[in-house]
């Protein structure tokens, strides 16, 4: 039976909310310019575990923390999951730091086919002749990028391949693992190292919770909200939308990430980086087109933005 069309529309709401949330997140970054990335990245893990284990209570999910935590498997695989997610985190702050938003965009453009390739590559699976030939494009425009960087897009590239192999691995675990539990086992897993890295940076006087009193601290605290909020509503929206509609939505981070790079923030585009840019577009078209035509016999699991 299909959803209601009420319920359809609020998953769709939902949705289009995480997505833009994870969009906006360079101009959110930017107002931490006094921190650097590995600071950044030690509170937004201390902050987010606060954050999830008050809603762990507060929604009451506590029995499924606890079935996760008994599962040492489980843990172990969202514990390398979290390293990944910390490096996913650290490399795009980095990136909106330095000033290569449009080059972090990118990454996510090309995360559904760095996916593919991973599953051609690890779980051996064989790719239909769309799929051929959006992986094709893809590395066509992966050389013509290079070309144009004078490098390859290493950005892109890392931030493609650890939340591709991110999602991997939660997948891994399964469909008993919700996003709450997930994202709490997998901060929990990080915050005895963060924690004591943040008492050493701040008790060395490099740390800048203090600095521009209150609101670097402000900031810094909110990490936390601003990491599990898009969460709980993509989870929301994939409760709600058939796994289609959230793959079509999930093109809108990378869109805004783009848009904010470009107009907002003023980072120069020529003509051959939008050429390179315009073949990616070509390979998701054909990825896209391959996953319409199959989502009926199976459809693909789309996992939530790591930024």
């Amino acid at each position: 039976m299909s959803a209601a069309p009420s319920t359809t529309r609020a998953g769709v709401l939902y949705g289009v909310g995480a997505y833009s949330l994870w969009g906006v997140f360079p101009l959110y970054f930017r107002l931490l310019d006094d921190s650097g990335p590995f600071e950044i990245v030690l509170h937004r893990v201390a902050w987010s575990l606060v954050t999830c284990l008050l809603l762990v209570r507060a929604l009451r999910q506590g029995p499924e923390l606890r079935a996760v935590l008994a599962s040492r498997r489980t843990v172990l695989t969202l514990g390398i999951a979290a390293v990944l997610l910390a490096v996913n985190w650290g490399v795009y702050v980095h990136a909106v730091d330095t000033g290569h938003v449009i080059e972090a965009s990118l990454g996510y453009f090309i995360n559904p086919l760095v996916t593919v390739a991973l599953g051609v590559v690890v779980l051996r699976e064989r790719l239909r002749r769309l799929q051929w030939a959006a992986v094709l494009v893809a590395v066509t425009a992966v050389a013509v990028l290079t070309i144009d960087y004078g490098h390859p897009p290493w950005i892109s590239l890392i931030l493609a391949g650890s939340f591709a192999t991110y999602g991997l691995l939660k997948n891994r675990v399964g469909g008993h693992v919700g996003a709450l539990p997930g994202l709490t086992t997998e901060t929990l897993t990080l915050f005895p190292a963060a924690l004591v890295a943040i008492v050493v940076i701040e008790a060395t006087g490099r740390g800048t919770f203090g600095t521009n009193p209150p609101w670097e601290g402000v900031l810094l605290v909110s990490t936390g909200l601003v990491t599990v909020a898009p969460l709980l509503l993509f989870a929301a929206s994939a409760s709600r939308v058939p796994l289609t509609t959230l793959g079509l939505l999930q093109y809108l981070t990378p869109v805004l990430q783009l848009l904010c790079g470009v107009v907002l923030l003023g980072e120069h585009m020529p003509a051959s980086r939008w050429f390179g840019f315009g073949l990616v577009w070509v390979a998701l078209v054909l990825l896209t087109l391959d996953s319409l035509r199959t989502a009926r016999v199976a459809p693909a699991v789309v996992e939530s933005p790591a930024t």
